[in-house]
């Protein structure tokens, strides 16, 4: 079977789509001797006739020729789409952050299906380190995620700059106040997430200011992070804000945006010596369409379109 040629799946797969050998002859832009040779030489090879030959009549697939023919026609496709850049890379492998992951992942999703349904989306959480190590090693074709630690080899894609947020219980008597400074919030024990580049920027927000923080807690995620503070533990420091106004456990929250603080851009990233395909690009251009809406917070102070 190893000496089955793409030729002989070709000019078989033409006699069965056209009828005949002349129609097909034609078609191929071959003579009808060469062509009826190949199928001879194949139908040897199968040791099966795939047609049933008929005096001056129509060539219609034997039993065993239907079923072949269909297979044929099935490998010839995805040949064929090997030679397809584009095609060759539907599938479109899209890492998120694993803090806007909550908020932003199934907006995406669900606009890509109503606008892109033939788009095939494989979608990662990661943290920073293992999303940069992914993107270089070509395990994933895009990421969403703030533009922190990554090196000057990634292509990026602004979509939005982002104030940091407090986030704290209604009851605090900071709750009162529209927005907050850094130095109000140096004189607060203070909740981060314990990763490593979001922990070393918020630090770095307040070094800048020339103030120092008193980080109380260090959590393991935004989400423990979020139900400290809402249990009076501290004031948790983030830029990613969702919508929801109740920590994990069922207890309140409010978010205030640091006005001080400066804003971090979102970005949507791949390495740029490895261009996205046709259809990841076409996801590209619908990922910011979908994002207002997971991104927005109590105030559109949070969210400043590019």
């Amino acid at each position: 079977m190893l000496s089955l040629t793409l030729r002989q799946l070709e000019y078989a797969t033409a006699v069965a789509r056209h009828g005949g050998m002349t129609a097909a002859a034609e078609a191929l832009h071959v003579s009808q001797p060469a062509l009826s040779v190949a199928l001879a030489q194949l139908e040897s090879l199968l040791q099966r006739p795939l047609f049933l030959r008929r005096a001056g009549g129509r060539l219609t697939p034997t039993a065993f020729g239907r079923g072949w023919l269909e297979l044929a026609e099935a490998q010839l496709t995805a040949l064929t789409r090997l030679t397809d850049p584009n095609a060759a890379a539907e599938d479109i492998r899209l890492a998120v952050f694993e803090d806007l992951a909550p908020s932003c992942l199934a907006p995406i999703l669900t606009y890509a299906e109503k606008l892109a349904p033939h788009l095939k989306i494989t979608t990662q959480v990661m943290d920073f380190a293992t999303l940069s190590d992914a993107l270089h090693k070509g395990k994933v074709d895009l990421a969403l995620t703030w533009d922190l630690g990554l090196q000057s080899d990634m292509a990026r894609q602004s979509l939005a700059r982002i104030a940091p947020h407090a986030i704290l219980p209604p009851d605090h008597p900071l709750a009162k106040n529209a927005s907050l400074t850094l130095s109000q919030l140096a004189l607060e024990p203070l909740i981060l997430t314990d990763q490593g580049l979001s922990l070393g920027h918020m630090r770095g927000l307040f070094a800048q200011a020339g103030l120092t923080p008193q980080i109380r807690h260090r959590t393991a995620s935004m989400e423990l992070m979020r139900s400290y503070a809402a249990n009076g533990l501290g004031l948790g420091l983030s830029y990613t804000n969702p919508a929801a106004r109740l920590s994990p456990d069922g207890k309140p929250l409010v978010t205030r945006p640091i006005r001080d603080a400066g804003t971090e851009p979102l970005i949507l990233t791949h390495l740029a010596q490895n261009p996205p395909s046709a259809a990841a690009q076409q996801l590209s251009a619908l990922i910011p369409h979908a994002l207002p809406a997971a991104l927005q917070g109590e105030s559109s102070v949070h969210l400043i379109p590019l």
